[in-house]
């Protein structure tokens, strides 16, 4: 061969070498799945690209470990695309629901076997053995003066508390929460002592107060399911003591989970802003208040997962608008603007990995520019992926004045579940209180309840109470219940639900609920 001939040859040689590396991503690989070829894997990421975006944002390999997926999320999102069984170490049944239509799941696959088995390969040997820990850089301490601890009177075994509102203009009344197993609600004074209590047919997880009245949200059938079982009813209040009615506002609702009372139209009666969690399916809904305890749905999302809502007037135009945490398959926040006469338009603000968990948020203006901040956290950790992870905890997205949200705060928290911002030391800024439903109990309980105190902006010390380790906090409110012009709060024992996380501690003989009564008032004073 010429010289000529032969460099031509070595060119050519490098040129399709280079080609071919160059067309071979490198990824991260798991060593224990070394056996799957890099053909499979990376024809599974094209593949997920193309089938795991249709209900939410593409999964990242990296926000689970490998045998969570394998065993826990892949065999459920199987069945979305026809694929029922596919040597599962784990089977999820996808069929037989009765509450489910029978065009929810695909008549026939959307893709071979060999295709899904792909995705598998993609995201088994793409993840980690095991998620990285918490990177906390502030431990929680865990004495603070800002709280004192009081139990209530009422004490019974494995409380189930589903929700605490409070109405401090009640001095009768001022904490109101209910039982959602034993389906009681019960009525305290300041005193923390049982004013009045009523046995009711209904799961209750939230209340407004209303008048002399209490709308009800009841969820129907607690555990997930797809049944329209859920209603919102109302409850008087006659002589003082609470008196269920027997009109039933609206009906067949996919696991309700929290009512929102605003005029929406403008015809000067209330309507209701209603959170459809449901399960594989659900809805947000407004309610539209035709007279006479009747109304009309309207549906503003066919999507389960609505948490929460808050009403407000963000833009001032005169109409009430909708802002929504969404925590199932499409997590986000949703802002609904009010365009008038009952319609809404639908803009996403924040959009969370599916697998975050979301479980609450605030509208909070923590720099004080005049727009609302959001205040959120995840951390709902009973679906198919129940390990601890690192980007559980409360955040902080800053309004730049135009609905465009960038985080500014992010604190971890395993399983956190609700924050509420106030100004509970009364020194000019937003502190946070937070609940963590599914805490590390074993390694660090303290995550139960942590209170973050902002001594300078933005920046936060982290508290705990020991007495906080006594319950399994599902629900918490804030308020003035003893009228002394301090934030006090309330946290809500939810004591017997299972969870793979153990823990020391026996919740079921645990308190009702705690009160947490702000002291700031009585150390100002000695000061």
């Amino acid at each position: 061969m010429s010289k000529l001939k032969t460099f031509f040859f070595i060119l050519l040689v490098i040129i399709l070498a280079g080609s071919f590396f160059i067309s071979c991503k490198n990824y991260d690989r798991n060593n224990s799945f070394s056996h799957v070829s890099n053909s499979s894997v990376s024809k599974g990421e094209e593949l997920a690209k193309k089938y795991c975006q249709s209900c939410h944002s593409l999964p990242d390999p990296s926000w689970l470990d490998a045998k969570t997926w394998d065993e826990g999320v892949l065999p459920v999102m199987g069945p979305l695309l026809g694929i029922s069984r596919h040597n599962y170490k784990r089977y999820f049944s996808a069929k037989g629901d009765p509450y489910l239509d029978s065009s929810y799941y695909p008549s026939k696959p959307l893709l071979q076997p060999e295709e899904w088995q792909h995705i598998i390969d993609y995201y088994t040997a793409t993840s980690p053995d095991s998620l990285p820990g918490q990177d906390r850089k502030e431990p929680i301490e865990k004495v603070f003066s800002v709280f004192k601890v009081e139990r209530p009177v009422l004490s019974y075994e494995s409380p189930a508390v589903s929700f605490i509102e409070m109405n401090p203009t009640d001095s009768l009344h001022p904490l109101l929460i209910s039982d959602v197993i034993s389906k009681n609600i019960y009525s305290f004074n300041r005193e923390l002592q049982v004013s009045d209590s009523v046995k009711t047919d209904w799961a209750a997880v939230d209340v407004i107060f209303d008048q002399g009245k209490i709308v009800v949200c009841d969820i129907g059938m607690l555990n997930p399911n797809n049944g329209k079982f859920g209603r919102a009813g109302l409850v008087n209040f006659v002589n003082g003591k609470m008196k269920p009615d027997s009109v039933i506002l609206f009906k067949d609702l996919q696991r309700p989970v929290h009512l929102a009372a605003a005029d929406l139209n403008n015809d000067h009666k209330t309507d209701y802003v209603v959170c459809e969690f449901g399960n594989h399916t659900g809805k947000l809904s407004w309610m539209e208040n035709t007279g006479g305890n009747q109304f009309t749905k309207n549906i503003l999302r066919p999507n389960p997962g609505a948490i929460t809502s808050y009403v407000n007037d963000y833009n001032h135009d005169g109409a009430q608008d909708i802002w929504v945490l969404f925590g199932q398959a499409e997590e986000g926040i949703f802002l609904y603007t009010n365009k008038g006469k009952g319609s809404f338009e639908e803009k996403q603000v924040l959009r969370f990995p599916s697998v975050y968990g979301s479980s609450s948020f605030e509208l909070v203006d923590f720099n004080k520019d005049g727009f609302d901040d959001i205040v959120y956290t995840c951390g709902d950790n009973a679906d198919y992926s129940i390990i601890l992870k690192p980007y559980h905890g409360v955040y902080i997205f800053l309004n730049d004045g135009k609905n465009n949200f960038t985080q500014k705060y992010f604190y971890p928290i395993n399983g956190c579940y609700k924050a509420i911002a106030r100004d509970f030391d009364n020194d000019g800024d937003f502190d946070i209180a937070t609940i963590a439903f599914f805490a590390d109990y074993e390694k660090q309980p303290e995550e139960g309840f942590v209170y973050l105190e902002q001594k300078k902006d933005f920046k936060f010390t982290p508290y705990t109470l020991p007495e906080c380790k006594a319950g399994r906090w599902l629900t918490m409110n804030a308020g003035d219940i003893d009228g002394d012009g301090m934030i006090d709060l309330v946290l809500g024992n939810f004591s017997i639900r299972p969870s793979a996380m153990p823990s020391l501690t026996d919740w079921t003989k645990g308190p009702v609920f705690l009160l947490l009564k702000n002291q700031t008032g009585k150390l100002q004073a000695k000061k």
